[in-house]
């Protein structure tokens, strides 16, 4: 079972004696530093922008997309009915996890299935593979990111997979470090799990799972997913989920504060101030390295669809068709997550664009802001674990919606002519 993750409300209803000298012995280590002093180490943020003024520069961030003979956004639109879907099982697709195998433990619903995006203004096609692998072939490309990151990557391996089996050449077991090529079309899909994208150490590893904290230095990438992007010639990162546990920030290697403490006398930054900071040290380590060459795609945050409840409090998501856009309005949490990572994108794809580096984004959030219908549930499971385990409305279900981010990757690459525009870094 993937480890789970909790809300605001959650979290402040857990701090106990451990939580206590977790934060404590930092104290202790950092005694010279000044808690008045840390505040000042926030990023300032400006005015916020409204939701209009983010939807009007998706054209200035994202070039419209030529499908046909005129341009469009492909992340303006609606779901519609796909009686076709969906274009591969569970039992076409060997690479499907237990807890998104919605159809091996017998979903009654399968209508989820049955849906495409239809921008406002063109249409997207379906993903097809001939043409993918007939872009990508002799090239590699890495997904950065969470377990949601691999839940994207291995959907796509499933709508390969009609095509050609890929071999497992791993150098791990574990399944957030995985590699799988394509020998017939020398292609190579890769998992880089780095779920805050910087440093990152559990303060209490044999701690139940999802209640430690842990701590960020947000001023340093993960050097796991650093050494290793000069190997690809497309990256696709992306974060979330891991941003609502509770979590210590550290800069320079000095403690800061934290998220989710509600201890006197520390400092109790904003959900969006890691958030922010992991994107922008993500970004400047990818554009300092002159050696990297390829496309970065972010991916941007995908909405939880938790109803009466958060993760491990009874809640669940039992919705069986899409929202309509006037049923639904991204908000909140959501809104701040969104609004974060695009303000960090744009200056990334600004500072890029003076060294040759294409930064290009898919804005997912609010299309799957409208999927309720598309997530587990209870079904990742046998139903006599139903009573132990919690639903899941983070992941979604294989086959299922998340099988559409690959239609705009492939539409998005196609559009690009990154064919030709990248060289080929081998395999």
């Amino acid at each position: 079972m993937e480890q789970q993750y909790s809300n605001k409300t959650q979290q402040k209803s857990r701090i106990n004696k451990k939580a206590a000298l977790q934060i404590t012995i930092p104290l202790i280590l950092f005694a010279t530093i000044s808690i008045q002093l840390s505040k000042n180490l926030c990023f300032k943020r400006g005015p916020t922008p409204t939701m209009n003024l983010y939807l009007e520069e998706q054209v200035k961030i994202n070039p419209r997309i030529t499908t046909t003979s005129k341009k469009c956004d492909l992340f303006s639109g609606k779901w519609i009915p796909n009686p076709e879907g969906p274009y591969y099982t569970n039992n076409s697709c060997g690479v499907i996890q237990e807890h998104q195998n919605c159809m091996k433990f017998e979903r009654p619903d399968l209508g989820f299935m049955k849906w495409r995006w239809k921008p406002n203004d063109c249409d997207l096609p379906i993903f097809n593979a001939n043409l993918f692998f007939k872009i990508v072939r002799n090239k590699s490309l890495a997904f950065v990111g969470d377990s949601v990151a691999r839940n994207h990557m291995q959907s796509l391996i499933c709508l390969l997979s009609q095509v050609e089996s890929p071999k497992d050449v791993s150098n791990s077991k574990d399944d957030n470090f995985k590699r799988w090529h394509f020998e017939t079309n020398n292609f190579t899909l890769a998992i880089l799990w780095s779920p805050y994208l910087v440093k990152a150490q559990d303060n209490d590893p044999n701690g139940k799972t999802g209640k430690s904290f842990y701590g960020l230095y947000v001023d340093e990438p993960d050097e796991v997913w650093k050494a290793q992007i000069d190997e690809f010639n497309y990256i696709i990162i992306s974060a979330g989920h891991w941003f609502f546990r509770p979590i210590i920030y550290y800069e320079n290697r000095h403690f800061m504060g934290c998220r989710y403490c509600e201890i006197d006398n520390l400092t109790e930054y904003s959900l969006t101030f890691g958030y922010r900071n992991a994107f922008r040290t993500a970004f400047r380590a990818i554009l300092d390295k002159e050696s990297f060459k390829g496309t970065v795609y972010m991916r941007t945050f995908a909405p939880s669809h938790f109803e009466a409840g958060d993760w491990e409090h009874g809640g669940d998501c039992i919705k069986k068709r899409p929202y309509n856009s006037s049923e639904v309005t991204l908000e909140g949490e959501n809104l701040d997550m969104y609004k974060t990572q695009m303000e960090e994108f744009k200056e990334a794809q600004k500072l890029g664009a003076q060294r040759g580096l294409k930064l290009r984004l898919l804005d997912m959030t609010r299309l799957m802001l409208m999927r309720p219908d598309g997530h587990p549930s209870k079904y990742g499971r046998p139903a006599k674990y139903n009573d132990i385990w919690p639903s899941d409305c983070v992941h979604w279900c294989l086959p299922g919606p998340i099988d559409s981010w690959n239609d705009f990757l492939l539409e998005m690459i196609k559009a690009e002519g990154l064919e030709t525009e990248i060289p080929s870094f081998g395999t």
